[in-house]
């Protein structure tokens, strides 16, 4: 039986991304978009974990439905792990990929190649209203190219390369970003914990 699940977000990119993961995983869920009068959520967490579970709770809370959702973001070693949770809005305006990237992309420009150490990091929360909550996190290691390449990607995608790998995230064809990416890891962790509830 196919469950209606609100994902917490307007990503439509992000929507594609965790629609695929969890049919992949087995896992037969209707996604509904957030609400577009769902009022915004602030990420006030110190933390992915906090921040997705913030937003879950909210998107549970306005629907009556079970909630995903996700926050998800860079870590630059040379910059003590920035943007982090500030990813989203490190230019200054949320949701401005270009400016994000190529922010990052300046602070980093006299960083030497051994130092271009990187993690996108993401937490999965998923909440059932009046029941219970879970939050799992992955990790993808890698590091930052010196110039953007790709486009299959959205936010730090074209200057992330992953450990082992000499393209970027953004040069990855979807499914084989899904089987390595932190949030396809922490979507499967979330799955698995689904499924054994």
């Amino acid at each position: 039986m196919t469950m209606r699940v609100v994902l917490a977000t307007r990503n439509v990119h992000k929507v594609d991304e965790v629609s695929r993961i969890l049919h992949a995983e087995g896992i037969d869920v209707e996604l509904v978009p957030l609400p577009a009068d769902a009022p915004d959520v602030a990420e006030t967490e110190s933390t992915f974990a906090g921040n997705a579970l913030l937003k879950a709770r909210a998107a549970a809370e306005v629907t009556g439905l079970p909630a995903i959702a996700d926050d998800s973001g860079l870590c630059v070693d040379a910059l003590h792990g920035m943007p982090g949770v500030l990813s989203a809005r490190w230019a200054g305006r949320h949701g401005d990929d270009a400016a994000n990237l190529a922010l990052v992309l300046a602070q980093m420009s006299e960083v030497p190649d051994g130092r271009r150490g990187a993690q996108f990091v993401c937490a999965a929360a998923w909440v059932v209203p009046g029941s219970h909550e879970h939050a799992v996190e992955g990790v993808l290691e890698g590091s930052l190219a010196r110039e953007a390449r790709g486009s299959n990607g959205f936010g730090y995608d074209p200057i992330f390369v992953p450990q082992g790998y000499a393209l970027t995230t953004a040069q990855l064809r979807p499914h084989e970003k899904d089987a390595i990416s932190h949030r396809g890891q922490a979507l499967r962790a979330l799955a698995r914990a689904w499924a054994s509830a």
